[in-house]
């Protein structure tokens, strides 16, 4: 089984070189941006299964020589060693050829709110924002923020598999602390919401006008005169589902109008996602719109500079990096159980 699978991936791997160099495919934006992806999904796997040739044809020659020369500790070494990497191999190659999520490769929308704690929750959720912000910029996506107020805010993250990395992020941040108006320097728990969206374009989810409330009023946070006293602000309401997106960062109408039907559209495609896991009933580690999100994911103890994550039992202390964006470690922890999650479900 395992040397079909390798086969398909070499197999494959030279197909997808082929077209990088195909004059057809390299004058074709979109096939050459697809045959790009597919090279650099598929780019570990060639590595993996590569090392796994090499490994079986020291197992082999090893045990050729041990069945002409007999016994000798130094061959029999190697054989040993080489079966073992090429176990290790097969299951690396076999976590690597995984199925990838769908949208993994989507841009993503993130929106964040101050949960249970009052004001301290409110400043956690910007600590978060900021958390997550930087965290984008170390991995090369670009960020817009598209809404933010006190104790509330949404951004963009743009760029090849942002979701993959983000989706993650998903759900409640713990956090206890003592908060700067605690004079009895009693630790505080507050919380605060992430949500992730796949950004969905309308071949993904079409949204009817007709379906669609849409009131201007003025924005009321700061922001200058100009976005004071216009009817800027637009709070779209889709009815057959009762979202409600509202959007006043932009002075412009039209601005917070684009915004805010870009949101709608995210979570109008999340619901979406959700009703067809639901149906499928299968198990997954970060399924999207589901109860999961209100799950405690992430506690970070200040006193103690340090944070667990609770899916996977994952603890650093490293606080202070971590909230400069400094969340790789988390990320590709957190992939790799997925991928078990995958291969387990798969082989179910």
């Amino acid at each position: 089984m395992i040397r079909s699978l390798v086969n398909q991936i070499e197999a494959r791997h030279a197909e997808v070189q082929a077209q990088m160099s195909d004059p057809a495919v390299i004058g074709n934006r979109q096939r050459y941006a697809e045959a790009g992806r597919s090279y650099t999904q598929l780019a570990a796997a060639a590595k993996l299964a590569e090392a796994w040739r090499r490994a079986q044809d020291d197992a082999a020659g090893a045990q050729e020589l041990l069945a002409e020369d007999g016994e000798d500790p130094e061959l029999r070494e190697l054989l040993d060693g080489a079966r073992a990497r090429s176990a290790e191999l097969e299951e690396a190659i076999r976590l690597a050829m995984v199925e990838r999520d769908p949208s993994d490769d989507k841009n993503v929308i993130v929106e964040i709110r101050g949960g249970a704690g009052g004001d301290e929750a409110s400043l956690w959720a910007g600590d978060v924002y900021r958390m997550l912000t930087r965290y984008a910029e170390r991995r090369g996506f670009k960020t817009e923020t598209m809404n933010a107020s006190d104790g509330a805010y949404t951004f963009e993250v743009r760029g090849d598999g942002a979701y993959s990395i983000f989706k993650f992020e998903g759900g409640t941040h713990r956090v206890q602390r003592v908060p700067e108006t605690e004079s009895q320097g009693r630790i505080h728990t507050s919380t605060a919401t992430v949500a992730v969206l796949p950004e969905a374009e309308d071949v993904d989810v079409h949204v009817d006008q007709n379906d669609l409330e849409i009131d201007v009023y003025r924005s009321s946070g700061p922001g200058g005169q100009s976005v004071n006293t216009t009817d800027s602000a637009v709070r779209m309401t889709h009815k057959p589902t009762g979202i409600v997106v509202s959007m006043q960062d932009e002075k412009s109408q039209l601005q917070n109008r684009e915004r805010a039907m870009k949101v709608l559209r995210a979570r109008l495609f999340e619901a979406k996602l959700a009703e067809q896991q639901a149906e499928q009933a299968a198990t997954r580690s970060a399924q999207v719109g589901t109860g999961e999100r209100a799950e405690k994911i992430r506690t970070y103890n200040f006193p103690e500079r340090r944070v667990t994550d609770h899916r996977i039992k994952h603890t650093a202390h490293n606080l202070d990096q971590l909230l400069q964006g400094e969340l790789d470690d988390f990320t590709a922890a957190l992939q790799d159980d997925e991928k078990r999650r995958r291969l387990d479900a798969a082989a179910g």
